[in-house]
């Protein structure tokens, strides 16, 4: 782990180092939008995060206390910091899931996140963009939130709920934009990046097993527990591989670039809403994949 981790700080700012934020950030973009349809699928949000974050917690313990060295005060703070920010998101998640779907919830997450963070970077992180990339930010995050108000058109629930679920997803792509300026700031802090990769993941994996826990107490239920757990132990790999995996990018390469990339997901995320949650996609949901994709091209090439 310290090996890879001083490799990783050696090719920060190289043409490999950029080359593989890209790869990574397609990489995340994917899982993260397996992720999302993980915690919305078959069980209630609050267990299914509960589920992700126990095994999480319990996978990456021993990386964090074992195979990396430990954090230094100044990472510890920063830690602190990322599980208040990242409870917060997780928070207004399963908010949302639980009033909307997964194809009217996730697009707005996404598409405002990249948004704001570019604008949050440009300022906090003094990075620079072409006209031909902000023109890509913008086309991105325009076809993302069309698809969501698509989407909304044929919302079949109560109009109240789905206004909750709606303004719950808006202060989640807040969230996101928060959680990626503030984690590229924290790995970009720590000495080794694995080291706060691994205490990263075990840290912030500690709420939502105790608030599932309490949300079960109070309204019990009959669950298929061996599923749950499958799909804890499932959710917290890809966890790993897509907030992970965006971390490092934004380690490597410019945030902006790394956060717009990973938006792509919502892609990935119509395409599962389709195949394995009954969603319709169509040919004007199509379309505006294809603007989405084109947004991120624009942002790659751009540079």
């Amino acid at each position: 782990m310290d090996t890879l981790g001083a490799w990783l700080v050696a090719i920060s700012g190289t043409s490999t180092g950029a080359y593989l934020a890209t790869v990574l950030a397609l990489v995340s973009a994917f899982a993260h939008a397996v992720f999302g349809a993980l915690q919305k699928g078959r069980f209630d949000p609050w267990m299914a995060r509960g589920a992700i974050d126990a095994w999480l917690a319990v996978l990456s313990a021993p990386i964090a206390l074992l195979l990396v060295p430990w954090p230094s005060g100044v990472t510890w703070l920063i830690l602190l910091g990322a599980m208040g920010i990242h409870f917060v998101y997780k928070l207004s998640m399963a908010l949302a899931y639980e009033r909307a779907a997964f194809t009217v919830v996730y697009p707005i997450v996404r598409g405002t996140g990249p948004l704001l963070t570019v604008v949050a970077v440009s300022i906090l992180f003094a990075e620079r963009y072409t006209a031909l990339q902000w023109a890509g930010v913008a086309t991105l995050s325009g076809g993302i939130l069309l698809l969501a108000l698509r989407n909304i058109s044929e919302e079949k629930i109560d109009v109240r709920v789905l206004k909750i679920g709606l303004a719950w997803a808006l202060f989640g792509g807040v969230t996101v934009a928060v959680y990626t300026t503030y984690d590229a700031w924290g790995i970009r802090q720590s000495p080794n990046p694995m080291t706060f990769l691994a205490w990263f993941f075990f840290l912030t994996a500690l709420d939502m097993p105790l608030v599932a826990a309490w949300r079960y107490r109070k309204r019990p239920s009959v669950i298929d527990w061996r599923g749950l757990a499958r799909l804890g132990f499932a959710g917290a790999i890809i966890a790993w591989i897509s907030f992970g995996g965006v971390m490092v990018a934004t380690r490597l390469d410019t945030v902006g670039e790394a956060a717009v990339l990973r938006e792509t997901s919502i892609v990935f995320a119509a395409v599962i809403g389709w195949l394995f949650l009954g969603e319709k996609v169509g040919p004007r949901r199509a379309l505006l994949m294809i603007l989405i994709v084109l947004g991120a091209i624009l942002v790659e090439v751009g540079g």
